[in-house]
């Protein structure tokens, strides 16, 4: 099949959408867009507005960010017309979305820092809605999406900045098509494939632009289905498995009007965790809660931290869209007053609907609409309470949500019997399994490994039995715990790429998890490693149960029963909460905290801050300093629990079913390249339970899919990819030969397979050089290249200059590894200085091609030389070496700042204040504070190219002598 060129792509798309109800119109430059847009304003609104009128009308548009942008299309503005009247002007009908004006044109030109011409641009009521960026075949969509973010940075600003109003981006390469919203700090993991109902990707551009980009399916996205995260000031916007969720939700509140006495009304959802259930669930709560016949939603969950957690997460999407409920008097009142969505835990609901007390006083919703919508349903649903909300509120209907659902094989029995999911909620409405989510990228394959006496000669060999035992006496044998803690001490850093990331550590019961947490402390104290170490778990009377969920007490009983008591009644309870006590004061010395179990709000406290310090990990801000390394649980954090910057956990408990997959899932969130799959390193054998899971939650023939091969298999996958190196650039110094931008993609795209290898490949504990056909020193000459050539790329782009590696993700994250700042090449200094003369030369050379190599250390590579050709030699004492380095770094560093200030005319003091603010928060500074620091103000025409220019010199400074600077 010959390949269609873009320009035929592009045609018979255009041609496509005119099918579909699209106006094509020729729009040239910036000027054809505002004169198209006063037209379908005026279309849009009925009427006609003057060129007073409509300059009033851009300014209005012109104003915010994309974030704040978003709003205003979906508001009105009112303007005083020139005869005195009043009138609101509408810029997208979000209520009838098929009531909109949908057009298509292309190769719009803008010009802002560069000039730039979009491919094709849909356009609703003449604002650029969607933009859509096509390749011909053969090319991967990353070039595509490559090529909309230098879009974004290059001439969305021009125009009235009308370009930041498009909502969504598509990109293609006919073969392939994905969409994603207009957020500029997100990757390519965050565009999407549309699909059909059962999870079917549809990938061809003719597919994708029949089903998604038709006027009452498109229009229908951007008023429903984009939504705006307030914690973040960004859009996001629903995948097709939570559309098609939400769809099925809302289809059954609308179908129900009688009496909801029957489970056939009511149904669930099973979305595999991770797949972003908050998201689905807050939309469709939105959604159902406008809806006529209905006059509440409830959220429940089944943990007071969820409940928190749930209310944050909703609050975020829509800023003061719902309220939790600290306790059972406040929901109470909710469920009283006219609050349309409530968010609760299941034991308020309870003791709401099981005290006289409380029910008289909202009798009046027993035969209301209210729609019970329940979060992790496999947890909480199995007992009295159930039974009690279909009793009381008698036109209810409920629905569920859940990753993992009771089936027959995994039901456990009460006095109720076994009951499965489908017998309390009905039918599934939406099914999206673990394999889907891994085929779509959502979540990442398990490296499961597991320790013990399996391989004689591997890594993952230790004495300890871990198969053909099940004894308590065994598993708790303390020789076993010293080895197992020694195992997670020797390879913790391997498995978490040198603590970039964290691991939660799950144990059988409390009485091991102390044991556990007083190993690693006295090793710690005797110096055997330097990890941050945390636990948390609640201590009670019933803490040994086997059906204790170790979640934070709800209920006012479980508080009395927790919280200080001057006269506790078991010793055992003391003696836990006394070592909980001692290891939270720990934490507060490692942290500079206040914790402790004395009141429940100080417990709280503790819970919380452990685990925000583990998500906001994933933040560009987060401090080395805030890292926290493992945490120790029995059955906490388990489940409903995520962070993306979790991508280990250790084993040392039976886990099936349910509970399996719930644990694993904790470690599978995707973030960034250098993350691959999340590790599991089991110290019992449960590969049994693991087939077991994976084949009731999916299918038998899933178990590959979901868990990644043995070290042998993906060693041999690496090997391929090492031999195609090898005939693209058959040496290192081949590499210098390239003769054209072809041959330099071809070599790009080679090595880039064999880092992504090695990145798998050097998470296993088997890991070693001598395995490959290529050695260390080898790959890491290979390395300097891909990193020169990625320079060269990059100087390039600065001038304007076109190459096809422009849009090529170099995937540089893939090679930065250990954590290497000023402290380590102060180490490194030192033992040079110290090396006798034949040493000297070698180590020299370590460290320049260790500064080479780092992502962070590479921009200093120059001046760190210059240190030690010049300075170096003339100290005489290795104890001066930090202060003689930190005062030449300071001295550069005024001489660096002070000739931006020359060369750009800015002002010293105004400049340096700029920097230090981004370099606090992380968060570049708008045009306009550049500008102040200038003594004259730059003309319009020159404003863009100045400030992109000054920001650039800005972050290539902090990138110097700031970034990975600090010991």
């Amino acid at each position: 099949m010959s390949k269609q060129s873009e320009a035929q792509l592009e045609n018979n798309l255009i041609k496509q959408l005119v099918g579909l109800g699209y106006q094509n119109v020729t729009i040239a430059d910036g000027d054809a867009l505002l004169s198209n847009l006063k037209t379908q304003l005026e279309a849009f609104n009925n009427t006609v507005f003057s060129t007073k009128e409509f300059t009033t009308i851009l300014n209005h548009l012109a104003k915010g960010n994309v974030f704040e942008k978003a709003k205003t299309l979906r508001d009105r503005f009112n303007i005083t017309r020139e005869n005195g009247d009043s009138f609101y002007v509408r810029f997208f009908n979000s209520e009838d979305w098929t009531n909109n004006l949908f057009q298509v044109t292309n190769q719009i030109t803008q010009q802002g820092t560069y000039k730039n011409r979009y491919d094709v641009t849909l356009l609703v009521n003449g604002l650029p809605l969607v933009q859509i960026e096509l390749k011909r075949r053969g090319l991967e969509l990353k070039e595509a999406f490559n090529q909309v973010n230098r879009y974004q940075r290059h001439s969305f600003d021009s125009n009235y900045g009308l370009f930041k109003y498009v909502q969504l981006f598509v990109i293609s390469n006919d073969l392939e098509t994905q969409y994603f919203v207009n957020n500029k700090d997100q990757s390519i993991k965050q565009s999407y494939f549309w699909s059909d109902v059962n999870n079917k990707n549809i990938k061809d551009l003719t597919r994708f632009t029949n089903l998604f980009l038709n006027p009452n399916h498109l229009g229908k996205m951007i008023a429903q289905y984009v939504v705006y995260n307030e914690t973040y000031k960004v859009l996001m916007v629903l995948r097709p498995y939570q559309f098609y969720a939400v769809e099925a939700l809302v289809n059954k509140a609308k179908q129900q009007t009688d009496k909801a006495d029957t489970v056939k009304a009511n149904g669930y959802i099973w979305h595999t965790t991770g797949s972003g259930k908050t998201l689905t669930s807050f939309k469709a709560s939105q959604i159902i809660m406008d809806l006529p016949n209905v006059d509440k939603v409830v959220f429940v969950v089944d943990r007071k931290d969820l409940d928190y957690q749930t209310m944050k997460e909703f609050n975020s999407f829509k800023k003061d869209s719902v309220s939790g409920t600290t306790n059972t008097k406040n929901l109470v009142a909710q469920l009283k007053d006219d609050s349309k969505l409530v968010v609760t835990t299941i034991q308020k609901l309870n003791n709401a609907i099981s005290k006289a007390n409380y029910n008289k006083s909202f009798t009046d919703l027993e035969n209301k609409r209210v729609v019970f919508i329940f979060d992790e349903c496999h947890r909480s649903q199995f007992g009295d309470t159930h039974k009690k909300i279909t009793e009381y509120f008698k036109n209810s209907q409920l629905f569920g949500f859940t990753g993992t659902p009771i089936f027959a094989k995994n039901a456990s029995k009460n006095d109720l019997g076994k009951r499965t999911t489908k017998d309390l909620f009905g039918e599934c409405l939406h099914k999206y399994v673990i394999t889907d989510a891994i085929r779509d990228d959502n979540v990442l394959k398990f490296g499961i490994e597991y320790i013990g006496r399996y391989k004689q000669k591997s890594n993952t060999f230790i004495d300890i039995d871990v198969a053909a035992i099940d004894k308590p006496e065994v598993f708790a044998d303390p020789k076993r715990l010293e080895k197992i803690a020694d195992y997670i001490i020797a390879y913790h850093d391997t498995k978490t790429f040198s603590r970039k990331f964290s691991a939660i550590f799950a144990v059988s019961d409390i009485d091991t998890l102390i044991k556990y947490y007083d190993i690693f402390k006295r090793k710690k104290l005797a110096g055997d490693h330097d990890l941050r170490i945390a636990t948390i778990f609640t201590y009670g009377t019933n803490e040994d149960g086997v059906g204790a969920d170790d979640s934070l007490p709800s209920t006012e009983k479980e508080k009395r029963r927790y919280a200080a008591e001057p006269n506790a009644a078991y010793k055992k309870e003391n003696h836990t909460r006394e070592k909980l006590d001692e290891y939270i004061e720990d934490y507060n010395q490692m942290f500079t905290q206040t914790f402790s179990t004395k009141d429940q709000k100080l417990f709280d406290g503790y819970f919380t801050d452990l685990t925000r310090r583990l998500k906001e990990r994933e933040k560009t801000t987060a401090l080395d300093k805030d890292r926290l390394d493992i945490v120790i649980v029995v059955n906490m954090m388990l489940t409903g629990f995520d962070a993306k910057k979790v991508n280990t956990l250790y084993v040392d408990k039976n886990l099936q079913y349910h509970g399996l997959i719930q644990a694993f899932s904790r470690t599978n969130r995707i973030i960034g390249d250098v993350k691959s799959q999340g590790n599991i390193l089991c110290f019992r054998n449960l590969k049994g339970a693991t087939d077991d899971a994976i084949t009731l939650f999916s299918n038998k023939e899933a178990i590959e899919d979901v868990i990644l091969p043995d070290y042998d298999v993906v060693a041999s996958k690496l090997d391929d990819a090492i031999k195609h190196l090898f005939k693209v650039t058959p040496t290192f110094e081949a590499i210098e030969l390239l003769k054209d931008e072809n041959e330099e993609l071809a070599f790009v795209q080679a090595f880039r397979r064999v880092l992504r290898a090695v990145n798998v490949l050097k998470s296993y504990t088997d890991f070693n050089w001598d395995d490959l056909s290529i050695d260390e020193d080898t790959f890491n000459e290979y390395v300097d290249r891909y990193w020169s050539l990625n320079d060269k790329v990059k100087k390039a782009s600065k001038v304007d200059k076109t190459s096809i590696l422009n849009d090529i993700d170099f995937e540089l994250e893939l090679i930065h590894r250990d954590e290497i700042n000023v402290a380590y090449i102060l180490q490194l200094l030192v033992k040079l200085k110290d090396a006798k003369s034949n040493d000297a030369k070698a180590q020299k050379k370590a460290i320049i091609d260790m500064l080479s190599g780092d992502v962070q250390l590479r921009s200093k590579r120059e001046l760190i030389e210059k240190f030690i050709e010049e300075n170096l030699p003339h100290i005489s004492d290795v104890d001066n070496i930090q202060d003689e380095f930190e005062r030449y770094w300071h001295d550069e560093k005024v001489v660096a700042l002070s000739k931006i200030c020359e060369d750009e005319k800015l002002d010293k003091a105004q400049f340096k204040a700029l920097i230090e603010s981004y370099t606090y928060n992380g968060r570049e500074p708008l045009r306009d504070d550049i500008f102040k620091c200038l003594d004259n103000r730059p003309s319009i025409l020159q404003a863009r190219s100045i400030g992109e220019r000054i920001l650039d010199k800005m972050k290539e400074f902090v990138q110097v002598f700031i970034n990975g600077m600090t010991g």
